[in-house]
């Protein structure tokens, strides 16, 4: 055993020292490193949680990257078809990172009830439509059975079916506008299942069913569709993949992604990195600071045993690191504390929902958590590694001490 480590655990497990004046600056010290590490380890969590949970939402409803016909019309309504045999389709052959294509179409309407009417867009979807995205969502009923005939079963939002007055099982009719001076086309709906995304966007706007009405209403061909939604592997290369899918589609088609369509809720979100990393730094400076006056404390009431130790030959920086191990030992305690504390409130927010969010402010109904375990180790180890490189020059002033004046000290 190092005689500098030896030292350390001596001052550590000795009565005095847990008895001194230094005991309650200590004690701060290691509250202010446990809390510090609580609200590092929460705010990545709930910061990167909502960020995937808005993502996966925005996703679920349109894909990451839409390609559709080159048009002006601003609206999220299918104008023109698009034939579904393309190169592209089912599946991009010169692209990797892919994992899925569907192709869709939307419809503007109304939906008319005895005591309401809500205006509504209808996306039409086919087989190749990935109902798994959209799953946890479904708070009742099921999915519509789109392998078989032509049916009307359809799925709608609990904010439309409240708003409604509609229940799993009820029938609604909804009118889909034609051309000026035309009757408008009527479609009687059975509601087989209500999802709540908690996205008001989304859930104030869409019901899904059979695209194949949609073909019929707007006359089109069984093989032409409104739009293709993508689906990538990894998020973070969507601006990536955008532009390849660009370049291999045709050029009379466009292609967007999520994030250009959704242009203000994805900037919100990236200020929660911005967030994120200054409060890792209010939180380091502030454990950091505790520790610095720790030390110094520490290093002071202990003046008598530096100048005993120099007088018999030990040099600075074995007398410099026996501190620095006392302080390492405070600082472990403070993130062992902190860990157990930051991951037991994630899993209690994770499992029991206890902080509930307003969705029309954040999208989601509970704030989500993300478990990162790189993350919460690289922030240990972090938090180590700058505590005790700021630590050195407190630390410096073991230099200054005279043996002589230190012995004579008491």
């Amino acid at each position: 055993m190092k005689l500098e480590y030896f030292i350390a655990k001596r001052l550590i497990t000795t009565k005095n020292y847990k008895s001194s004046i230094s005991a309650p600056i200590i004690k701060i010290a290691i509250a202010a490193i446990a809390i510090g590490m609580v609200m590092m380890i929460v705010s990545i969590a709930t910061g990167m949680g909502l960020q995937q949970k808005i993502r996966q939402k925005v996703s679920a409803f349109n894909g990451h990257v839409i390609i559709s016909n080159y048009d002006d019309n601003q609206s999220e309504v299918s104008v023109a078809p698009i034939s579904i045999h393309q190169d592209f389709y089912p599946k991009f052959q010169n692209i990797e990172g892919i994992s899925h294509i569907q192709a869709v179409a939307t419809k503007a309407g109304i939906i008319r009830t005895e005591n309401a009417f809500e205006g509504i867009v209808f996306k039409g979807v086919g087989k190749d439509y990935q109902w798994q995205n959209l799953q946890e969502y479904i708070v009742s009923g099921r999915i519509p059975n789109l392998k078989s005939n032509l049916n009307p079963e359809v799925v709608i939002s609990q904010y439309l079916a409240n708003r409604l007055d509609l229940k799993v099982g009820d029938k609604f009719n909804t009118f889909f506008m034609k051309e000026e001076g035309k009757l408008p086309n009527l479609r009687n709906f059975k509601i087989v299942g209500i999802y709540n995304s908690g996205f008001q966007e989304f859930d104030a706007t869409y019901i899904i069913g059979d695209i194949r009405h949609l073909q019929r209403i707007n006359k089109w061909q069984k093989d032409e569709v409104g739009a293709f939604e993508v689906f990538i592997d990894d998020f973070s290369k969507i601006k990536e993949k955008g532009d390849e899918i660009y370049a291999e589609i045709p050029p009379t088609y466009n292609s967007i992604t999520i994030e250009e369509k959704y242009f203000n809720i994805f900037e919100w979100l990236k200020l929660f990195d911005f967030n994120i990393v200054v409060i890792l730094i209010i939180m380091i400076v502030v454990a950091t600071i505790n520790m610095v006056v720790a030390l110094l404390v520490l290093i002071l009431e202990r003046t008598q045993m530096i100048g005993i130790m120099k007088a018999i030959g030990a040099n600075n920086w074995v007398i410099r690191k026996i501190f620095l191990y006392n302080a390492a030992h405070l600082i472990l305690r403070g993130l062992f504390w902190g860990n157990l504390v930051g991951i037991g409130v994630l899993f209690v927010q994770k499992y029991f929902g206890v902080i509930k969010l307003n969705p029309e402010n954040y999208y989601v109904t509970e704030a989500p958590v993300a478990f990162s375990v790189p993350y919460i180790v690289a922030l240990n180890v972090g938090t180590v590694l700058v505590c005790l490189l700021v630590l050195l020059i407190p630390s410096y002033i073991i230099t200054k001490i005279s043996p002589v004046k230190a012995i004579r000290f008491d």
